[in-house]
């Protein structure tokens, strides 16, 4: 009788550590799902953060990008032609307040902007090369490619962003970059 007391003593006690063992690894799992439910959320919040903040520094350096080249047509247009004057001026004036407000913002979020686009070095070429009879049509090709190119980034990243400053910034820039876009159009027809 001893005996199966002691045995069954012994099932209990095995049967109780065995049941003791079970709970404790299985809150250690939830727990464990817990911590790595916790690290995954994280870790996908620092990655969306970090393609945002990408996103962003991409369209300040564009944009930066694509306003220079566009003054500096547009310098070269004052110069060589006097038909084109008014309108380069008014571009030139337009995309000068664009890329300052740009690259205020672009500091403020510590971006360094630089000029990495050779393409755009090369249609400053190509309109400094040009003849007089081709120079004007040149011009108001290029800038229009240019300024619909501008249209694009500033369309592009309303969309990828929910910065108040930055859509702003679409707000007060992007229908006078389309009144230029028509009004270089127009100009374009005369020639």
């Amino acid at each position: 009788m001893k005996t199966k007391s002691f045995v069954k003593a012994t099932i209990i006690k095995v049967f109780s550590s065995f049941i003791i063992v079970a709970f404790f690894s299985s809150c250690g799992k939830k727990e464990h799902k817990n911590e790595s439910a916790f690290k995954t959320e994280t870790l996908t919040r620092n990655k969306q953060q970090n393609d945002k903040e990408q996103i962003e520094a991409s369209f300040f350096i564009a944009t930066a990008n694509v306003s220079n080249t566009i003054i500096s047509k547009s310098q070269i247009a004052q110069k060589r032609s006097e038909n084109l004057l008014e309108l380069s001026k008014k571009i030139e004036n337009q995309q000068n307040q664009l890329l300052q407000n740009v690259s205020e913002m672009a500091n403020k979020k510590l971006i360094m902007i630089t000029d990495i686009n050779a393409i755009h070095k090369r249609d400053l070429y190509e309109l400094v090369d040009s003849n007089d009879s081709v120079f004007s049509k040149t011009y108001l090709n290029s800038i229009a490619e240019s300024l619909s190119e501008q249209i694009k980034l500033l369309e592009k990243i309303s969309t990828e962003t929910n910065d108040e400053k930055i859509l702003k910034l679409v707000l007060e820039f992007l229908p006078e970059q389309y009144e230029l876009l028509r009004e270089t159009e127009k100009t374009k027809t005369e020639y």
